[in-house]
């Protein structure tokens, strides 16, 4: 169990699907994290999750004399593998303390990066998720347009990818949109849950994100058509049945749901 493992460790680093894994991972009274480690203990979470839920921790950790961070991370599949994640970090304990657990971080992320207090490292999660959102938009509306136009969709890319419109996502996805690989990078599934998570966020601070809202509900779309288990490139096939082309670019499958057999928690 989780417990178990933080009774004999002092540093507890965790990553899980959802909010409620997270809860249960680290605050449950019978096998949660906070409950194995001793006084002086650390547990680092890199999930994705809800900024409350990483303050609440951060208080729970306090009262046993446990540091606790939020350090969500970033990268997909590609940063994971070639350990150039960047992590984003919260915590009430502060940068004295972020700079003993920086170098364990770091054998994983090309930066690492201490935001403020508990919430922090979320929030800057979310801010990220919210721009990656559009920019996916974006390069699935500009492929289709340069399709239907009738230009020749490599050149197209080769010509922008280092200007203006270039960006992490065009290069990393839009060769997999090209040769329609929709294996998960990152799932549609857990895209959603932290676009729902920024919506929340979004609500509580009285902020209206029109761009957020759109790519959320083209993502539960793609849900809907059985897409969850895809990657968030997949979002192509939802905005080329909307223009009624759904075979555009190389011709889309109507059955999504057995197209995504891994699966990866860092965007």
């Amino acid at each position: 169990s989780p417990r178990e493992v933080a009774e004999v460790s002092d540093v507890v680093l965790s990553i899980v699907g959802f909010p409620e894994d997270v809860e249960n991972v680290i605050l449950s009274p019978t096998s949660g994290v906070l409950h194995g480690l001793r006084p002086g203990g650390c547990i680092i979470d890199l999930t994705t999750s809800r900024p409350e839920l990483a303050r609440r921790i951060s208080h729970a950790a306090s009262e046993r004399n446990v540091i606790a961070f939020d350090a969500p991370v970033t990268g997909g599949d590609v940063g994971a593998r070639n350990g150039t994640l960047r992590t984003l970090v919260g915590s009430d304990a502060g940068f004295e303390e972020f700079q003993r657990v920086e170098p364990l971080l770091g054998c994983f992320s090309s930066s690492v990066t201490f935001l403020g207090p508990a919430g922090s490292g979320q929030h800057c999660k979310m801010a990220n998720q919210i721009t990656i959102a559009s920019s996916m938009v974006g390069l699935c509306e500009g492929l289709i347009y340069a399709a239907r136009s009738g230009l020749d969709l490599q050149a197209y890319l080769t010509a922008i990818q280092d200007g203006a419109a270039g960006s992490f996502s065009m290069k990393a996805y839009s060769p997999r949109i090209l040769s329609q690989d929709f294996s998960p990078g990152f799932k549609v599934d857990h895209f959603v849950k932290d676009l729902a998570i920024a919506l929340d966020e979004c609500r509580a601070m009285k902020l209206c994100l029109p761009g957020l809202g759109l790519a959320q509900q083209l993502y539960i779309s793609l849900q809907a058509r059985g897409g969850g288990s895809l990657g968030t490139q997949a979002l192509i096939q939802v905005l080329q049945s909307l223009s009624g082309t759904a075979n555009l670019l190389t011709g889309l499958p109507t059955d999504l749901s057995d197209q995504g057999q891994s699966s990866s928690k860092t965007a």
